[in-house]
């Protein structure tokens, strides 16, 4: 594990190498995915403009918002962790934490709409506190359809520590990585 110039261990996804666990200090986290793997999670913004939306359920969301300094039109695709299809609420997370600028849009009061399933609408949203974050959490690794494995290796990778899915790490991720639910503004 190697240190940067202002003292914050540096991320390594070398083979071999131990990642901290849930109790000891973060690691740096990583930025978010160009190239290939940046265009293949941007994959539902295009099945949405196709107006095939659909096809993917509520699993994923695009939430269309503007910048904040720029005045431009972002549609960001996002997973939904949790759908309630009573409220029409979708949670997602903040995958990139507090740096992530879709977050600072919405909460500057930018967020212009949300496409999911058949539905589009004007969202209003609100942050989880940490104990239904923790729980949303919870209920996602065990019923994403997913691996628990995959589950917490993307988890540790977004958050820059060993994910281990235990009530500590939990709490730690949705502390880190803010979880935020969309609904219907009407």
């Amino acid at each position: 594990m190697g240190v940067d110039d202002d003292g914050v261990s540096a991320l390594t996804t070398r083979p071999g190498v131990d990642m901290t666990d849930a109790t000891s200090a973060p690691w740096r986290q990583p930025a978010p995915p160009r190239g290939l793997l940046g265009r293949l999670l941007s994959l539902p913004r295009f099945l949405y403009r196709l107006r095939l939306g659909f096809l993917l359920g509520h699993r994923f969301l695009v939430l269309v918002h503007e910048g904040r300094r720029t005045g431009r039109r972002h549609e960001t695709p996002l997973e939904v962790v949790r759908y309630d299809p009573p409220t029409r609420e979708a949670v997602v997370a903040a995958g990139w934490g507090r740096k992530t600028q879709w977050l600072h849009n919405v909460e500057a009061g930018l967020a212009r709409e949300v496409w999911i399933g058949r539905d589009r609408y004007v969202p209003t949203h609100r942050v989880l506190d940490r104990d239904e974050a923790a729980a949303v959490l919870d209920q996602y690794e065990r019923r994403s359809g997913l691996p628990k494995a995959l589950v917490r290796a993307v988890l540790s990778r977004l958050l820059g520590w060993r994910y281990d899915g235990s009530p500590e790490a939990r709490r730690r991720a949705v502390e880190q990585l803010p979880l935020l639910g969309f609904r219907p503004a009407d």
